[in-house]
């Protein structure tokens, strides 16, 4: 399952880098968007899920690691796609989601969602033990760090051992950026440093072989660092090669590995294949496809606002604001300045924090009207051009409006397709009940996994 994690770096020594890209979100159209093209590219696809989308307790998703994998097999089997073209991640497992509480405790936490993760099936597993917990210091220091990882490293080894399952490779490091991007404006950001880089492998190895794990840090695949790749709410951080030309430099001195390139949503395929090129292969994205997602939702709520009689003014937008300001804790403390201000970043920011409330059953029903809405309506070229520019698909036979969506998300996974050294094609495009049925179900997977109540 893991050959084609475990062949980045090989590949990177011999001259010819390759990329995969790394998924990471819950949403049923991300998700099927995603399967669709790795079905008919005939290629892996790689999904993973946070530590604050799934876990245990169900993250804000409602689904614990078990769930997660079952809804994504069952996305694939209504897209004819082989299981075993998926391989699983877990992504920023540890401390993170209990970081408020004693260390102890959040680590105790943390050690039940490896575990349940490994036992899932997910066999991809990035560490990330960087964050502080309740009463410490903000810088933790490598050594901590490591072994905290090293903790939790073993919890996955007798997972598996004692499970007759493949042991998982893994991911590790110290300057993880921050889950789901920064939440302020940024003018720059600074590389990690070649000699904390270092640093920060040798520490690992080290602890990796006290604990009796050396044969577990074989399969360590890569470490997070940064590359100096970030957005913000109003802005993205553009990768420059030269500014992280050190850092790329030390992959020469340790073959294992390869970097992992967090925050890479809404960079071009340019900057993207640099990334690859330079030692960063494993590119995630995950608020980047869900903001597409958005803008397309958005784009057809103008258009029924246009077309269609009784469908009123904007009521998707005017329903996705009323269910932030009712439940405002997955934005306030991200989201900065005046009421305008505030208004602009709940709809539109770059840190796509309206994603957390898709799956409220409130949005749900409102993407479903507007859906229905504009079902086999004809929609003039004028109007898509107005509202929706980018996309290649008509209206003139009767509106699909899931293939707008599925397109949408699409466009975006196609830059990634290409960065990573595949050939670049058109969007994905399906008759218009297959597509109908595929959202359908979407929908009712929103229903019974995601809606928060």
């Amino acid at each position: 399952m893991n050959q084609l994690l475990t062949r980045l770096a090989p590949a990177r020594q011999d001259g010819e880098p390759f990329g995969i890209t790394s998924v990471c979100s819950a949403h049923p159209t991300v998700i099927r968007a995603a399967l669709r093209r790795a079905k008919d590219n005939g290629r892996q696809v790689l999904i993973e899920a946070t530590c604050n989308q799934v876990n245990q307790f169900g993250g804000y998703t409602g689904m614990t690691p078990a769930d997660f994998i079952a809804f994504v097999r069952g996305i694939a089997g209504e897209e004819g796609l082989d299981g075993s073209r998926i391989l699983f991640g877990g992504d920023h497992l540890g401390p993170n989601p209990w970081k408020g509480e004693p260390a102890e405790a959040a680590m105790a936490n943390s050690e039940v969602l490896v575990r349940d993760y490994v036992l899932a099936g997910f066999s991809k597993i990035h560490l990330d033990t960087s964050m502080a917990c309740a009463g410490e210091p903000t810088n933790l220091g490598d050594r901590i760090i490591a072994e905290r990882a090293v903790r939790l490293t073993a919890v996955a080894e007798q997972t598996a051992l004692a499970n007759g399952l493949v042991p998982p490779v893994y991911v590790l490091g110290t300057e993880v950026p921050v889950p789901g991007g920064a939440d302020h404006a940024l003018d720059s950001v600074v590389p990690t440093s070649a000699a904390d880089a270092r640093a920060t492998i040798d520490v690992h190895r080290g602890v990796f072989e006290q604990a009796g794990l050396a044969e577990a840090f074989t399969r360590v695949i890569a470490f997070v660092v940064q590359p100096g790749v970030e957005f913000g709410n109003a802005n993205v951080i553009a990768y420059r090669p030269e500014a992280a030309s050190a850092l790329s430099a030390v992959l020469g001195d340790v073959p294992q590995f390869v970097f992992e390139a967090h925050s890479t949503d809404y960079q071009t395929v340019e900057v993207l294949s640099a990334l690859v090129r330079d030692g960063y292969p494993i590119l995630k994205v995950g608020p980047g496809l869900t903001f597409a997602y958005r803008e397309a939702l958005y784009g057809l709520d103008l258009i029924a606002t246009e077309l269609v009689a009784d469908y009123g003014d904007r009521p998707l937008a005017r329903a996705m604001e009323n269910i932030m300001l009712d439940d405002p804790a997955h934005w306030r403390g991200h989201y900065h300045g005046d009421d305008q201000a505030l208004r602009i970043q709940r709809h539109y920011s770059y840190s796509d924090r309206i994603r957390y409330y898709w799956g409220k059953s409130e949005a749900v029903e409102a993407v479903a009207r507007l859906l229905a809405a504009l079902r086999g309506v004809v929609i003039p070229e004028t109007l898509l051009r107005q509202f929706l520019p980018s996309t290649s698909l008509s209206g003139e036979e009767g509106a699909d409006p899931e293939q707008f969506l599925l397109e949408a998300v699409d466009v975006v996974l196609a830059t990634y397709d290409q960065a990573c050294g595949h050939q670049p094609r058109a969007a994905l495009k399906r008759d218009r009940r297959e597509a109908s049925a595929a959202v359908a179900s979407s929908i009712s997977i929103l229903e019974k996994y995601l809606i928060v109540q």
